[in-house]
């Protein structure tokens, strides 16, 4: 299995401390001991299985809005979008929970041409205010007559947005774009008359659900 970069000093941190807690158990043999060692070896497991980063396939092209995140679809709405989009924009809301891929990834072909970072709150990320007070990470994306922008949104527990986009730079559809670590939200904003190909309570699966679809232009 594939692991995020990111994730590589935790899961050997994980990795370490269940280790020593099995040596532990073996050379004292009481049982609190080996409660430890069974705790830590669960917890490293489920550090590796938080940072998993499988390969992602799916329907393409260049209409197709494709979802940046594994999650539930928590919001679907019409909103201003004044940092990018430069107007009313269609927005749909991802969550991810602590046991989601959080690995994002583009959902259209094109060239980043706006990269911002906002400082704010941790606030449930599943609630409609966090789009507008929480720590929050903006990439847009210029693909032909298309303006999207993607917005990372960190949570509750979450206290570190990457994002690997650089202004100038040509991304394509489905490759990673960053990640947020421990439970976040993932906001994907595009025009107005876009057929969204998802509903709200609905599982998307970064890379490969469809969310939209964009209007001849």
């Amino acid at each position: 299995m594939k692991f995020a970069r990111e994730g590589l000093p935790f899961i050997a941190i994980g990795a370490v401390l269940a280790l020593v807690a099995t040596w532990w158990a073996f050379r004292r043999g009481a049982w609190p001991f080996w409660l430890l060692a069974v705790v830590m070896i669960v917890v490293a497991v489920w550090v590796a299985y938080f940072f998993r980063d499988p390969e992602r396939s799916g329907e393409r092209g260049d209409r197709v809005v494709i979802s940046p995140a594994d999650g539930k679809v928590v919001l679907i709405t019409e909103v201003d979008e004044p940092a990018f989009i430069h107007g009313r924009a269609m927005r749909v809301s991802i969550f991810m929970n602590v046991f989601s891929v959080h690995v994002n990834r583009y959902p259209i072909s094109g060239t980043v041409k706006y990269v911002q970072y906002n400082p704010g709150k941790f606030l449930n990320a599943a609630v409609e205010k966090s789009s507008l007070e929480n720590e929050q990470r903006s990439v847009g994306i210029e693909s032909g007559p298309y303006r999207i922008l993607v917005r990372q949104i960190a949570g509750l527990i979450a206290r570190r947005i990457v994002t690997y986009s650089r202004e100038g730079e040509r991304v394509e559809q489905g490759e990673r774009m960053g990640l947020i670590r421990f439970g976040s939200r993932v906001d994907v904003f595009m025009p107005t008359d876009a057929t969204i190909r998802v509903k709200v309570g609905e599982l998307a699966i970064a890379g490969s659900t469809p969310v939209a679809e964009l209007p001849p232009r």
